[in-house]
């Protein structure tokens, strides 16, 4: 007998179980502060690229499909007896310049702050490693799935910072 391979439902609830208690059992590490920005404006600053990395991180859901992403649409289908449609490969918007702009986002509001505490460095370089390891595994789906086309989406547009035209 073979089991079903879990849905991406299954990982998203998952996920988002484990990283419910890591926010209720953190524990924060306030000194020493690595860095504290005095000045107010770049303070500003940072919040400002706070809030477009999250924002950046919403509308790169919707770009892909936000219920597709979050496993819901699978779920959706299996409860109405519908067929998931094959997936295509798209580049809307933001993903023509960057492979991964909902990553970008999140690293973005990661390491924007203008007060950076142990906890939170801590916090945001393992968060990263998460995410850099994610790419890369995510990647080589991406290859097995769409093959030579994504290669060369590959080749022409940056992971996380747009490459400059070669024109």
């Amino acid at each position: 007998m073979c089991l079903e391979k879990p849905g991406r439902f299954t990982y998203v609830l998952t996920t988002s179980v484990v990283l419910a208690l890591l926010f209720w059992q953190w524990r924060p590490i306030a000194e020493p502060i690595v860095w504290r920005i005095g000045n107010a404006a770049a303070a500003e600053l940072l919040w400002a690229t706070f809030w477009l990395g999250w924002a950046l991180v919403l509308i790169s859901t919707f770009l892909i499909n936000h219920f597709e992403l979050f496993g819901l649409q699978q779920v959706f289908a299996r409860l109405t007896g519908r067929a998931m449609p094959a997936p295509e490969f798209r580049t809307p918007l933001l993903y023509r310049y960057v492979r991964h702009p909902l990553y970008l986002g999140v690293l973005l509001s990661l390491w924007s702050v203008p007060v950076m505490t142990a906890g939170h460095l801590l916090f945001s370089m393992g968060l990263s490693s998460y995410i850099l390891a994610g790419i890369w595994f995510e990647e080589r789906d991406l290859i097995a799935q769409f093959g030579e086309r994504y290669r060369r989406y590959r080749a022409e547009v940056g992971m996380l910072v747009p490459r400059r035209s070669r024109s």
